[in-house]
């Protein structure tokens, strides 16, 4: 890469069409005003309509969200950016009004006690059905067939989005997860499903272009709530891709809120799996320049993923590299529609992208 700056999956809701599927008038000048990341990341990218939990959201499962797909990746190749396609399941983290009534699909029937935006406003999570094994075989397809979408439609890798309360996470988590069978139960058991489509996936997609992403110390956000055995799972997880993977990468945030009176989490996280993982390690959350410099410069990452900046900072990492102010973001534009607050923040630096 380029650089070590990454734009980090953001959920933008812009896909506003009857396909759900990205735009030449708007996922495309979006992207690749951000071509001199040195690597992009999609939104969460939904492998399946049954995978679905936020309004107008993108998916890759249908032909037109792919060919919406390879505009967005052939104008970000042509500016000289790299972006890889983040594959994504929410879980239990959606509602019935997405799924013409039917319930979610969750490891198990455990409501997450909290609230998701329908296209009929904000309403409370529901209990999910309990998937059967031939769910989880459904899913699995689901994402391997999304992942070779993600190749038809020219993205130079995939990440598979195993965070931040969505279902993988659900899987890995003793207080989501309550099965008694192959799924459930041992930590071996509840990262099962995760390897499973980990190596169905590699089977259509080389390992090197296989990225993936946890969160281990979200706590109290998303319905997850830490117990004595979460960190642990992670520690599991991270130590088998080490020693049996060659993946891209593999992208860990540092905890959203304040844990430091969660007696099972872990607050620094990088520092903690640093050591356990040999590969390319990517972090983010709540970085700035000064901040991604040192967590390099202590060699606890390789890579740093960042969110917001790079929303009012299409140039951000001309900004970076000339000490140029950084601009300030409306967070009142980040999940509605249109251009405002999406397309139209200004470059302020030499790094611009030609035709935009």
């Amino acid at each position: 890469l380029p650089n070590r700056v990454v734009m980090a999956p953001m959920t933008r809701s812009r896909a506003n069409n009857n396909e759900n599927a990205p735009t030449e008038d708007l996922h495309v000048p979006y992207y690749t005003q951000r071509a001199t990341a040195g690597l992009i990341i999609t939104e969460g990218t939904q492998v399946s309509k049954r995978a679905v939990g936020y309004i107008n959201t993108p998916g890759i499962y249908s032909q037109p969200q792919v060919e919406g797909w390879k505009k967005v990746t052939q104008s970000v190749r042509e500016a000289g950016g790299r972006i890889f396609a983040q594959l994504w399941h929410v879980g239990r983290i959606s509602h019935p009004d997405f799924h013409n009534g039917e319930l979610p699909w969750a490891p198990s029937a455990i409501n997450p006690e909290t609230e998701v935006f329908t296209p009929e406003g904000s309403k409370n999570t529901v209990t999910p059905k309990a998937m059967t094994q031939e769910d989880i075989k459904t899913t699995k397809n689901e994402f391997v067939q999304a992942a070779k979408n993600a190749v038809a439609a020219g993205f130079d890798g995939i990440e598979i989005h195993s965070s931040n309360g969505y279902l993988f996470h659900q899987f890995f988590n003793g207080t989501s997860n309550i099965r008694e069978d192959e799924y459930g139960g041992s930590i071996e058991n509840r990262a099962r499903f995760f390897f499973e489509v980990l190596d169905a996936i590699k089977e259509v997609i080389p390992e090197i272009k296989i990225g993936v992403r946890f969160n281990p110390s979200l706590h109290n956000i998303f319905g997850m709530i830490m117990d004595e055995e979460t960190i642990p799972t992670f520690d599991y997880i991270i130590e088998k891709l080490d020693k049996e993977y060659d993946l891209a990468y593999i992208h860990l945030s540092e905890p959203f809120n304040d844990v430091s009176e969660v007696e099972f989490a872990e607050q620094h996280i990088a520092k903690r799996y640093r050591p356990k993982y040999d590969g390319t390690l990517m972090i983010n959350s709540g970085f700035d320049q000064e901040k991604a410099n040192a967590v390099l410069e202590e060699g606890n990452a390789d890579l740093v993923a960042f969110g917001k900046l790079f929303i009012s900072n299409p140039d951000l990492v001309g900004r970076f590299r000339e000490g140029v102010e950084i601009s300030e973001w409306d967070k009142s534009t980040f999940y509605t529609t249109g251009k405002k607050g999406y397309t139209d923040y200004e470059a302020k630096t030499r790094e611009l992208i030609p035709n935009q």
